[in-house]
Order: structure tokens, then sequence, then C-alpha cells
């Protein structure tokens, strides 16, 4: 029987939620109100309870609940939407996503252009970078969204506010304009990945390897050891040494008089040395090529040697070529151009010394007299 009755007790709060009393019973009214200002928490609790003295008391708090829901879904949905970022941000990190870039850039233009394959903490720097500019933009959005719930839930003028936030815009679109560039200019680096971490770059101002890179500025390292900031705004234009492959390039000056055929054998034989060389075989991807005669001096002929290397492996090569080619010069008895100084010919006099007169006397002079006017003095 007791149970029979806590069921009908339930059926009837059920039933009144979905039929409630009339919005103009005088018992709602007397609670709520007016039936155009009848609020839905007092609304409910009046027609749960009929307790004309609870329903006035939510109707009070109201307006102060409904903020609070606003806030707690907003906070739950930031809360979510970085769970989502970070699981995809370490999708990002595998080789998987490796995969994938490359096949979406294969769709794309030159500006998404294959680097080859990208170290480990160069990859996860630019897909924690990414997940982080993502969960701020998504945050944003949403807190944004929940003030501007509070506000219509308060009935707040949203004019004056839009006009204010105009003015305000402005002022710091002005202010912070190259901010903003910076950040711009930082979020396509990463997404085309122009450049990363290990990466030697010449960026303008300096040239260096890459230490860091973030959404506003670029860190790199000259070979002095001197750390450059640098913001990504003022990088209009950068040369990067070390995606794909790097070529080692050397321009040989020999004499003039030297046998140009004589001498490119010596070449490509000192370079093919070093390319079967253990140290050096990983690091040449083809057979080095002589490009032949590039310039004629007065003095110098200069051939062209070019050897294809890993990234970074360029100026290693280039060395022990440098080397290998001087000792084989040497033994060759092939003659480098060196600067030879134009000496006088015998009796004819020097250049600043006047003639007919020891140094220091003027021409015609004795030996005991001054310098006559005008005349040029010893050697200075």
């Amino acid at each position: 029987m007791a149970g029979s009755v806590i069921r009908m007790q339930v059926w009837g709060a059920i039933v009144a939620l979905g039929a409630p009393a009339a919005a103009s019973s005088p018992g709602r009214v007397e609670a709520c109100g007016p039936v155009e200002q009848q609020g839905w928490l007092c609304s409910t609790v009046y027609d749960l309870t009929h307790n004309v003295g609870l329903a006035q008391g939510f109707d009070r708090v109201e307006d102060l609940v409904r903020i609070l829901v606003i806030v707690l879904v907003a906070y739950l949905l930031v809360r979510l939407s970085r769970l989502v970022v970070r699981r995809v941000t370490a999708r990002m990190e595998g080789e998987a996503a490796i995969d994938a870039l490359g096949r979406f850039r294969r769709r794309t233009g030159l500006s998404l252009l294959d680097t080859g394959p990208v170290p480990t903490i160069r990859r996860q720097q630019r897909a924690r970078t990414m997940g982080s500019v993502l969960r701020s933009i998504v945050a944003l959005i949403i807190w944004f969204t929940a003030f501007v719930m509070i506000l219509d839930s308060l009935d707040v003028n949203f004019g004056p506010l839009l006009a204010s936030a105009g003015v305000l815009g402005v002022a710091l679109g002005f202010g912070a304009q190259s901010l903003v560039r910076d950040f711009l200019a930082g979020f396509f680096m990463l997404v085309e990945d122009q450049f990363g971490v290990g990466d030697v770059i010449d960026a303008g101002f300096a040239s260096g390897t890459v230490e860091g890179v973030s959404l506003r500025t670029t860190r790199l390292r000259d070979v002095q050891g001197v750390v450059w900031h640098i913001p990504n705004g003022e990088i209009h234009r950068v040369a990067n040494m070390s995606q794909q492959w790097s070529r080692a390039l050397l321009d040989v000056p020999v004499a003039y008089d030297t046998d140009i055929d004589t001498a490119i054998e010596v070449i490509e034989r000192s370079a093919g040395e070093v390319t079967r060389d253990e140290r050096f075989s990983g690091a040449v991807l083809s057979e080095p090529e002589v490009w032949g005669v590039e310039s004629l001096d007065a003095d110098r002929v200069v051939i062209r040697l070019v050897v294809k290397t890993r990234p970074l492996e360029q100026w290693r090569v280039a060395r022990e070529l440098r080397a290998r080619i001087k000792a084989a010069f040497d033994e060759a008895g092939i003659e480098v151009p060196w600067p030879r100084p134009a000496y006088p010919a015998a009796g004819a006099p020097r250049p600043g010394r006047p003639t007919g007169g020891p140094p220091g006397t003027a021409s015609g002079a004795g030996s005991g007299g001054s310098s006559s006017s005008g005349g040029e003095t010893g050697d200075r």
C-alpha cells in the first residue's frame, strides 16, 4: 500500500513536470510574478512543491544559478577540448602522422615542400606548438561564448559594450600589430616546416644552428657561439642549408699555364678517394662532378667541383676535399696561383725615390744641403 502511494506521488511529480500548472494560476503569479516575468527556476520549483516561499527564494538566485551553470559547462568543454587536442598532438608526433603529412604535402603546392626525415625533437616541438595554438583558440571561443551568454542572462545592453570593444580593439591593433605579425609568421613557419630545431639557416640578421622555435621568436646560435633571438615577423626570407640534401662546392684555382685536362683528372681522382673513404662514404649521396672551367683570370684558371651530400655534411666533406686536392697537386707538380711582387728592372729608379743622388737629397743638391723646395725626400 505504501509503495503504491509513493509511486503515485512520483507519478504526480512527473505529470506536474510534463504538464505544469497554468502560468496564470494565483499561487504561481504570487511566487514568480506576472507571466511574462516568470523565471524557469521559480516556475519549476513552484510546480514541484507548490511552496510560494521556496519558489520565491529560488527566484532570487536564479540568475546566479544560471551563471554558475554556464561557467561549469564552459569549464567542462574547455577541459574536453584540451584532452582532444592533446590526443591529436600525440598522434602528430608519431610516424603514422608523418606519412599522412607527406601524402598531404604531395597534394599541395611548393609551400609545403617535403623536407625529408624530421628529427624526433623537431617533430615534437612543432606538434606541441600547434597543439598549444589550437588549445588557446578553442578555449578563447568557448569562454567568449560563455561571457556573452552571461551578459544576456543579466539583461545587459550589448550596444555600448560592442562600441567600447571596437575602440579597444583598434587601439590594441595599432599597439600590438608587430606582436600579431610575429605570431602569424611563426604559425605559418611551423605549419609549412620552413625550418626546425637542428637546421642551419641564414635569416638575414644572422646565420647559424636553430636551437628553438616558438610562435613569436626563433633562437639560433652562430658559428662564434653567439645566441640570436629573432622575432618571426622580422624574418622576411630564410635560407635553409639542411633540408633534403646539400652540396659541397669547391672552386679550385690553378696557375694559368697549367694543363686543364691534367688538373681535372687529379681533382676527380682526389674526390673519388674521398667518396670511397669509410669516414665520408655515408655522407656523400652521389659521385663527385667536375663541371669544368668556371672562370679565367689574369693569373689563374678556376675549376669547379661539386659533391652532393647529406644535410649538414657539406662543410666536412669540403674540408677533406681541399686537403686531398692540395696533396694531389703537390704530388703532380701542379701549381696554384700566388701573388708575385713586381720588381723594377736593373738600374731603374724605385718609385718614390728621386734620381741622381743619395737618399735624402734632392737632385743636384750637395751632400750637406737640404732638399730643394718642392723636391721629394727619401723613402717614406
